[in-house]
């Protein structure tokens, strides 16, 4: 292999490994942004389901448990599991991609039994009591998720009247979810987990696209400089090298000493020639 060769092929490997690199990078960026915009997206929804969760534990309930006789129950009055999922149907039409689940361990609502994947996160929550969140992403079937989720704890005996001891409970509970799930609650436990899912799907094929995009142009453009770089090494270095090497032959054989090296440059190539020129007229000196 020649030197025009190595150098072309040694550029070659060079601008492959380059745009590679660009592709790899310019994913993980788009990735990133996925991620911070659905980070994004997720703490919104958040922020709303907990300030409507905060606003019936701490002003509807109160009153409602004073207006409704001891054992009646309306779930979509006084539970905030109910108000909660009752409150996401009528919004999650206009979520696009959205998920919201309040996974639970336990439940009276066999909807919100949690899978294995968010049983781990309540697991997390309760070996870790000070833990407030979790986030991260997660594949459910063909699709990615951004999740966040925060544990729910229970931390009042509001919480254990419908809870508890299934035969303290509110007969209407009783009558429309039966005794088997959904109680024996204890203080402190922590026994759900609210989870809010954002789809990543489309995000991330986006970015494979663009970083597939981003490659092909990268790769054509270092082709292009390549083939630039290869036309100059030929004209600046190659041509040069090789009419110097067949000048310096024909010099230690004796042969055309009469015919001037001649290549005026300022540069290492431009030094060779002027040591050929210089070898040159000492064996001219020497042949008269």
């Amino acid at each position: 292999m020649n030197l025009r060769s190595r150098l072309l092929a040694l550029m070659g490997v060079f601008s492959i490994l380059a745009t590679i690199l660009i592709g790899v990078a310019s994913y993980k960026l788009s990735e990133q942004t996925a991620i911070q915009e659905a980070r994004q997206k997720g703490k919104m929804i958040f922020s709303y389901i907990m300030a409507s969760r905060k606003y019936f534990k701490e002003q509807q309930r109160p009153l409602i448990l004073e207006l409704v006789e001891q054992n009646r129950f309306y779930p979509e009055l006084m539970s905030g599991f109910v108000i909660s999922r009752g409150v996401w149907d009528e919004f999650k039409g206009d979520a696009g991609g959205i998920l919201f689940k309040q996974a639970t361990l336990d439940p009276l609502y066999h909807e919100n039994l949690a899978d294995a994947q968010e049983q781990q996160l309540i697991e997390t929550f309760r070996r870790n009591s000070d833990l407030t969140h979790l986030e991260g992403v997660v594949t459910k079937g063909d699709a990615t998720y951004y999740y966040m989720a925060r544990p729910v704890r229970v931390k009042s005996k509001g919480c254990l009247r419908c809870h508890g001891d299934p035969n303290t409970a509110p007969k209407d509970q009783i009558e429309i979810y039966g005794t088997e799930t959904g109680y024996h609650w204890k203080m402190g436990d922590t026994v759900s987990a609210y989870v809010v899912y954002v789809s990543i799907k489309q995000a991330l094929q986006q970015a494979k696209r663009s970083a597939g995009i981003l490659f092909l142009v990268s790769l054509g453009a270092f082709f292009g400089v390549l083939l630039a770089i290869g036309y100059f090494i030929d004209r600046r270095i190659i041509e040069p090298v090789q009419y110097l090497s067949e000048r310096a032959e024909e010099i230690s054989v004796g042969k055309f000493l009469d015919e001037k090296v001649d290549y005026e440059r300022n540069d290492e190539i431009g030094v060779l020639a002027r040591a050929l020129e210089h070898l040159r007229r000492t064996l001219l000196k020497k042949s008269e």
